[in-house]
């Protein structure tokens, strides 16, 4: 049974977030593919941008609802489940990530179809910029994905080298408060986030 959110307006709407919401930290939240009733619930967020993981093209619908909230879409064309199995694009990863730690798309969503691969991996290679220990992070992952976890995911993540951010980022400033995966916090300096131009991806426009 999803979750169900009753507003403190006057008329008692209630807002049904998207499946596998959660917040990975302040600013920054993960989930599956939000759906137009979800669209409610995803207005109390202030959303700024949406990093969609997927390489469908985005519905109508929702693009409507994105430009009138003035939310900037960032698409990156990863596959899915695919027979043979794809590894997952390291080049494609690092691109959302580096769209990701950029808080001027604060707050921003990720999300896949079901919220758990894609985004997981994703917010694996976010927690190693963070410094998160590597079996924390891949616990992380398990949790969110469920009985599906992936064990080539779980290698992905492994193996991501995050060097190859850090060297495209100038100035950032990571600050820890706390120890464990729910204390341990990102605080960034957002004048000092710079991204290099070539690596920026096409977001749609219109908006």
């Amino acid at each position: 049974m999803g979750l169900l959110i009753e507003d403190d307006n006057d008329d008692g709407e209630v807002s049904i977030p998207p499946a596998n919401f959660s917040m990975v930290e302040d600013g920054v939240y993960r989930s599956g593919f939000p759906q137009l009733e979800n669209f409610g619930f995803l207005s109390t967020l202030n959303l700024k941008s949406i990093i969609y993981l997927c390489p469908e093209p985005y519905p109508e619908e929702n693009l409507k609802s994105l430009q009138s909230n003035n939310i900037k879409l960032f698409q990156f064309g990863i596959q899915g489940k695919t027979d043979p199995p794809t590894p997952m694009p390291k080049d494609t990863v690092l691109s959302a990530l580096r769209v990701l730690v950029d808080v001027r798309n604060h707050p921003i969503l990720i999300h896949c179809k079901q919220g758990k691969h894609r985004t997981g991996c994703l917010v694996g290679c976010l927690r190693k910029v963070q410094n998160w220990c590597l079996s924390s992070v891949l616990e992380e992952y398990q949790k969110c994905a469920g009985l599906k976890w992936r064990q080539r995911d779980l290698r992905f993540i492994e193996e991501f080298d995050v060097h190859g951010l850090r060297q495209c980022l100038y100035s950032i400033i990571y600050q820890y408060n706390g120890y464990g995966l729910k204390r341990r916090k990102l605080l960034y300096q957002e004048e000092n986030v710079v991204v290099q131009e070539q690596h920026k991806p096409q977001a749609t426009k219109g908006w």
